[in-house]
């Protein structure tokens, strides 16, 4: 068990560009476990979460709140244990003074998969709710499929190069996540 003499301090730890100048996520942290602390562009801390494949959840985060993603601090592990993982997420959510959003009133945003019901024009919602059973899933996914182009087209434009895949057997019921 970590002592809080153990735990970096989130102030001493350098900070990371989210996207790198070649369009790609930090690939050092790939299978890496440990904990990390999301910043915006202004360098607003959003989000500290742990995992066992940090790389992963960055580019899930990046997703599902773009813009919320601009840097990043990182402090790995090498044996997975919750306990220091939760021990460290708390000191740094402690040490910032309040809780960030993503781990308050916007962790579903920050932790689930994409949903883009609440995200239809009023036509599209008008239209879903005259239909029913295969023809609303169809919807869905027509729905799906713009909402994912909008996030594509935002990422594009922050510079990202890496392939972003999302999970098309979750489109039908119209929800966005990667595969």
């Amino acid at each position: 068990m970590t002592t809080q003499a153990e735990i970096p301090t989130l102030a001493s730890l350098d900070s990371i560009s989210y996207i790198n100048e070649q369009g790609q996520l930090p690939e050092s942290l790939q299978g890496k476990i440990g904990v990390y602390a999301i910043f915006d562009a202004d360098q607003v801390l959003q989000y500290v979460g742990y995992s066992r494949d940090i790389y992963l959840s960055l580019k899930q985060h990046l997703v599902r709140q773009p813009q919320g993603c601009y840097w990043i601090k990182v402090q790995t592990i090498d044996r997975p244990s919750r306990t220091i993982l939760e021990e460290i997420r708390q000191a740094w959510i402690a040490e910032n003074g309040s809780v960030p959003v993503g781990n308050g009133e916007q962790t579903e945003q920050w932790n689930q998969p994409i949903n883009v019901k609440p995200l239809m024009s009023e036509s599209e919602n008008q239209t879903y709710h005259h239909l029913d059973g295969i023809d609303q899933e169809k919807h869905l996914k027509k729905v799906s499929r713009r909402i994912e182009s909008l996030i594509l087209e935002q990422l594009k434009e922050r510079g990202l190069q890496e392939e972003i895949r999302f999970n098309p057997k979750l489109k039908t019921s119209g929800l966005l996540d990667l595969k």
